[in-house]
């Protein structure tokens, strides 16, 4: 088969033509996908380095879902912690009554007042041990709750739990209906006092890793967000730019073609000469 040659002027229309589809067919992928860099052909150092930082991301966003975690836990110890403050309250009132009584008549029978006392208390235990989330107790057990705040896992917060249980953090114990003078509720009113003290030291313990955490966590949310900007600004196409791009380069392709059938005319009419 013989070899078809070209003029100048054909050639050079079509080399255009080719290169402005080149053009055209990049430029609606970056429209169609959003992207001015699609792959690492495109812009090896922003490519590499916008999935750099999308990666950075994407790890600190799994962290942020184990912060989240945490402050359902700490909430779920604090709701324990208000509900043992009411029974400690409930209690000390049960002691308060039972010692009044006594002053009032050294031989009274309180043994009604000591079994309500004791009900209340295994109220304690039981809400204390219904107090966790997800397999975390802080308020029965005392266990450990380890937080992680950055990617590299060197930046971490562990919030020690408590025991708020009768005859453990809390050291006032059952009556079991044995008040026999104002010595014995004495004894545990101040026992309800110092157990109250407990309480409230632990509450504010949790509530100032409560604050740390939420701090942390709208801190890596804030940080996620940068990062996710910083890798759209590297990879993400302009559209308005990209559609006047389009529109240039379709102009310039009719304006190619246009110009190819000139130049196919002449030749065209070479021939006829010899017609």
């Amino acid at each position: 088969m013989a070899d078809v040659t070209l003029t100048a002027a054909l050639r050079s229309n079509l080399l255009s033509i080719q290169g402005t589809q080149r053009l055209l067919d990049s430029t609606q992928l970056r429209l169609a996908t959003g992207l001015k860099v699609n792959s690492a052909l495109d812009n090896p150092s922003a490519f590499f380095a916008s999935q750099s930082l999308t990666n950075r991301a994407n790890d600190l966003n799994r962290l942020l879902d184990g912060q989240g975690q945490a402050i359902q836990v700490l909430k779920a110890a604090d709701e324990g912690i208000k509900q043992i403050t009411s029974f400690l309250e409930q209690a000390q009132a049960i002691a308060q009554e039972a010692q009044d009584q006594l002053n009032a008549d050294p031989a009274a029978d309180v043994s009604s007042l000591g079994a309500s006392f004791d009900e209340v208390l295994n109220q304690i235990d039981d809400l204390a041990g219904d107090s966790g989330y997800r397999g975390s107790n802080l308020v029965a057990g005392a266990s450990t709750l380890s937080v992680t705040f950055n990617e590299a896992g060197d930046s971490t917060l562990d919030v020690v739990g408590a025991d708020l249980t009768v005859g453990n953090d809390l050291t006032v114990a059952l009556t079991g209906g044995t008040w026999a003078d104002t010595t014995a509720t004495q004894a545990t009113l101040d026992a309800i006092a110092a157990d109250l003290t407990t309480v409230r030291n632990t509450a504010a313990s949790f509530g100032t890793s409560l604050n740390i955490i939420q701090t942390r966590q709208d801190f890596t949310q804030n940080l996620i967000n940068v990062l996710k900007e910083g890798s759209d600004k590297l990879t993400v196409a302009d559209k308005n730019e990209e559609g006047a791009k389009l529109l240039s380069l379709q102009t310039t392709q009719q304006l190619g073609i246009t110009s190819l059938s000139l130049a196919s005319q002449s030749n065209q009419a070479v021939l006829r000469l010899f017609g």
